[in-house]
């Protein structure tokens, strides 16, 4: 089980990078942007944590679901925001030659 943890630990630190760079090329703002945020870090920690939770109390194993939604429902909004972005969201200005 810990071998299992920490390689989902491992993955789900990698998507967060991503997904932390993902974010800022969506049209998303407001709740929709911190629904997607929080989502995801609370799946990125606890779905892993829940895997070591199940040594301890295994009836804590049926909250992997939970956290398992709210990765799902955060990835669904920021490829929706994506989707839906225009072409100049997130783009950072363009360089000027110096003189």
């Amino acid at each position: 089980m810990s071998v299992g943890a920490h390689a989902h630990f491992g993955m789900l630190s990698i998507l967060a990078v991503v997904t932390g760079f993902a974010i800022e090329r969506t049209a998303l703002t407001g709740t929709l942007r911190s629904i997607a945020v929080w989502g995801f870090v609370v799946g990125q920690w606890l779905l892993p944590a829940t895997i070591l939770a199940e040594m301890v109390a295994p009836p804590l194993l049926v909250t992997a679901y939970l956290w398992g939604a709210s990765l799902t429902i955060s990835m669904a909004i920021v490829a929706w925001g994506t989707i839906t972005a225009s072409d100049e969201v997130g783009q950072s200005p363009r360089a000027t030659p110096a003189d």
